[in-house]
């Protein structure tokens, strides 16, 4: 049933509706609270935040990048290369900090294609670590959201006229995924299949174990980053709800880093707890410590192997 949906000719206007609509959602938010935004006030919030509070943000920040590194060992241990573990992670790390800032094509698909051949893998070896890791770290989410979405749904400003009841069976159903999808990895036979020519593998049940448990560890962390920045004033579960919801909107949308998706979501969601002015700025801070700083250190490890491959293609 579903294969002749997608097959049917209304299919392609159906899913531009549809994007158009979510678009047009996302700028209506945005030029609604920007209109209302006291923006001296944003940037006096952000010179108010504590030193100690800019510490721990930084801290989580590190830990969930460090953590999504490891990402690419689970594709190493899975394919059988032998690269060094020091610098698969840098690979993984400076394709991450890209994609986060400039989009899944430039950085978490093309900048691992061009590293990964830079140090000696082939094309098929990469496309089997390129997709692992696109799957392990949305099976993270899927768990996670799966989870708050069930178990802590999301409190919804008073003024909405729906409930939480749709987050929690929206839950249930990622849940039931999680399930078949380590069914799968503890049962199958065919260890591999293709979605729309992509090769998609199948794991075994200890893989699917280290890849959750990677994946949910960095979406943790990343989720304690804007917390941190909001120093206590919404609960831990609530913050990581909304940014997973922020992270889908983003990607549907194609936004590279979600910018703008992800501060409509948390405006949305959480302006009648938060003033405005301090939740943007907590934002904004947010983009600082885990966007930018880890740009600019992944381009500063990208620049160092562009300058020793042509250093070694000059002497050669």
């Amino acid at each position: 049933m579903i294969h002749r949906l997608l097959a049917h000719p209304w299919w392609p206007w159906i899913r531009r509706i549809c994007f158009g609509g979510c678009i047009a959602f996302v700028l209506v938010l945005l030029a609604r609270y920007a209109r209302h935004v006291d923006w001296p006030k944003v940037v006096e919030s952000m010179r108010e935040l504590p030193p100690g509070v800019l510490a721990t943000a930084v801290g989580f920040a590190v830990i969930s990048h460090l953590v999504y590194s490891l990402l690419d060992l689970v594709g190493r241990h899975y394919t059988g290369h032998h690269l060094a573990a020091r610098k698969v992670m840098q690979v993984s790390f400076t394709s991450y900090a890209f994609n986060l800032n400039l989009g899944s094509l430039v950085g978490g698909i093309g900048f691992r294609y061009r590293l990964y051949s830079r140090l000696g893998l082939r094309p098929g070896q990469i496309t089997r670590i390129v997709t692992l890791s696109m799957v392990t770290n949305w099976l993270g989410y899927i768990l996670l959201a799966g989870l708050v979405f069930s178990f802590a749904p999301l409190q919804l400003p008073p003024d909405w006229k729906i409930d939480s009841e749709g987050l929690q069976l929206v839950g249930v159903g990622l849940l039931a995924f999680e399930v078949v999808y380590l069914g799968l990895a503890a049962f199958a036979k065919k260890r591999c299949f293709k979605i729309r020519g992509y090769e998609v593998p199948i794991p075994t049940l200890k893989v699917a174990g280290a890849q959750l448990g990677v994946s949910c560890t960095h979406w943790l962390f990343m989720a304690a980053v804007p917390w941190a920045l909001l120093q206590g004033q919404v609960d831990y579960p609530t913050v990581l709800s909304v940014l997973l919801l922020a992270s889908i909107a983003g990607v549907m949308l194609h936004v590279p880093a979600g910018l703008g998706v992800t501060e409509a979501v948390f405006v949305a969601l959480l302006s009648h707890r938060i003033p405005v002015h301090e939740l943007i700025g907590a934002l904004l801070a947010f983009r600082a410590v885990f966007y930018l700083m880890p740009l600019a250190a992944g381009a500063l490890l990208y620049l160092k192997v562009e300058v020793r491959t042509r250093n070694k293609e000059a002497v050669a």
